[in-house]
């Protein structure tokens, strides 16, 4: 057994755009379902989302024969989360609230073995195909992809250093807390938010990093990848389903 490549992060290297769906419902069936629909990534979140490691396993497992790469966001820069989720066999991360360089390379570490970083070494685990992969501990990060989450104020003035941390794969702009950080609580399409989003891109462009975005707007998202954004989400789970649920409701009253 070897090292699964990362498809994700092939792509992102590749320049290659990823359409992707946020997951929040902790349900193997509802990861299977949208992992099999044609998305290029889905998003298994554990910060706003009731998912807990068994959970996330079953979605990994659910997924395994669809098209999505899992990427799995920690409830917080933590190393310990990060371990936990690396020895399932997770290879994407999206890293939350990253405001500093220094907050970015300690993501980075959390998910590299010394002497590059501070991983605890488990050879027989999920991702170490439970001790058959062999070679394991000295292969697994190059196929490891780290991405960071950009949602306040602190984070935009940090921009530049942040994308050009060693090992930072790609920069995710979260708008919904961005906007709040910048005073426009729930109004993401503000032009000083929709400013400073796009301040983020061209920094991130000047790194040769890839830079992802979250919205159920369709119009905002088309409008962003065509700006060069190179892995968005263009939806959630819970959203489609309320949307669908809602609008078939009404048809019938």
């Amino acid at each position: 057994m070897r090292v699964a490549e990362n498809r994700f992060k092939a792509a992102l290297k590749r320049d290659q755009c990823q359409i992707g769906l946020w997951s929040t419902l902790g349900s193997a069936m509802v990861a299977e379902l949208v992992g099999h629909a044609g998305f290029d990534w889905l998003l298994i979140d554990t910060e706003h989302s009731p998912n807990e490691l068994p959970a996330i396993v079953a979605q990994l497992q659910a997924m395994q024969t669809g098209t999505a790469s899992a990427v799995i966001r920690p409830a917080w820069n933590d190393p310990v989360l990060i371990k936990r989720i690396l020895d399932i066999g997770v290879q994407s991360l999206l890293i939350p609230f990253v405001e500093t360089a220094e907050a970015a390379a300690a993501a980075v570490a959390a998910t590299r073995y010394p002497p590059d970083g501070i991983r605890g070494v488990s050879t027989g685990s999920r991702a170490a195909g439970y001790g058959r992969i062999k070679d394991y501990p000295k292969a697994a990060g190059a196929e490891i992809c780290v991405l960071v989450q950009i949602e306040t104020k602190k984070g935009v003035d940090n921009i530049e250093a942040i994308a050009n941390t060693p090992g930072v794969d790609g920069v995710f702009v979260g708008p919904a807390d961005l906007s709040a950080s910048l005073g426009h609580l729930g109004d993401q399409l503000n032009p000083a938010v929709q400013d400073t989003i796009g301040r983020v891109l061209a920094a991130c462009q000047k790194a040769g990093k890839p830079a992802g975005y979250l919205t159920g707007n369709e119009a905002e998202s088309k409008k962003w990848l065509d700006a060069g954004f190179r892995f968005v989400a263009v939806g959630t789970d819970n959203g489609v389903l309320v949307n669908a649920v809602d609008a078939l409701r009404e048809r019938f009253r």
